[in-house]
C-alpha cells in the first residue's frame, strides 16, 4: 500500500489548490466563480505575507498525486484559523480527513497558539462531524446567501 504524505504547501501547488475548490465547490455545492476567487485571494496572500513561524500550509499527496490540504493561519496573537481544508472525494473516508486536522492542531499548539477557529457551511456534514469528534466547538450558525446559493454558514472553535 502507498504511504499517503503530509508535506509543506510550496507555490507551485497554489494553481493545483485553486482549482481543485474552484471545480468541486462549483460541482458538489452550485458555488459561484466568487469562491474560487476568494480561495485564490486566499492563496495569494498566503504566498506573499505568511510568517512560517506561526503559519503554515500542507498538502496530502500519494506518489506526487495531491489529494488533500489544510492550512494554519494567525487570526490574532492567541488564535489561529484553519483555512483551505479539503480532502479530494477519492480520499473521502480513508482518514485523511482526520490526519490533516491533527496535523494542523499540533502545528497551532507548538506556535503558541491558544485556541482556533474556522468557517465553514452546514452542507459539509463529514468535516462537520469531524469537528465534532475532535472537541470543537459549533459557536454560531446563520443562514445567508454566499457564492450564489442560499447557505448556512457555520463558525466553529477549538481551545488548545
Amino acid at each position: 500500500m502507498t504511504e499517503t504524505v503530509l508535506r509543506p504547501f510550496v507555490k507551485e501547488d497554489a494553481d493545483w489548490l485553486v482549482a481543485q475548490h474552484r471545480f468541486l465547490y462549483a460541482r458538489d455545492e452550485g458555488f459561484d466563480d466568487s469562491f474560487g476567487d476568494l480561495v485564490s485571494d486566499i492563496v495569494s496572500e498566503f504566498l506573499t505575507d505568511h510568517d512560517p513561524k506561526r503559519e503554515r500550509g500542507w498538502i496530502a499527496e500519494t506518489e506526487g498525486a495531491p489529494l488533500g490540504s489544510i492550512f494554519c493561519v494567525r487570526l490574532t496573537d492567541t488564535t489561529a484559523k484553519l483555512r483551505l481544508f479539503l480532502v479530494l472525494p477519492e480520499a473521502r473516508g480513508t482518514g485523511l480527513g482526520k490526519r490533516l486536522l491533527a496535523r494542523c492542531i499540533e502545528f497551532a499548539r507548538a506556535a503558541g497558539y491558544r485556541d482556533i477557529e474556522l468557517w465553514t457551511h452546514e452542507s459539509h456534514r463529514a468535516a462537520c462531524a469531524l469537528y465534532a469528534r475532535s472537541g470543537w466547538t459549533l459557536t454560531d450558525s446563520r443562514r445567508t446567501r454566499s457564492f450564489g446559493q442560499d447557505v448556512v454558514e457555520q463558525s466553529w472553535r477549538i481551545d488548545l
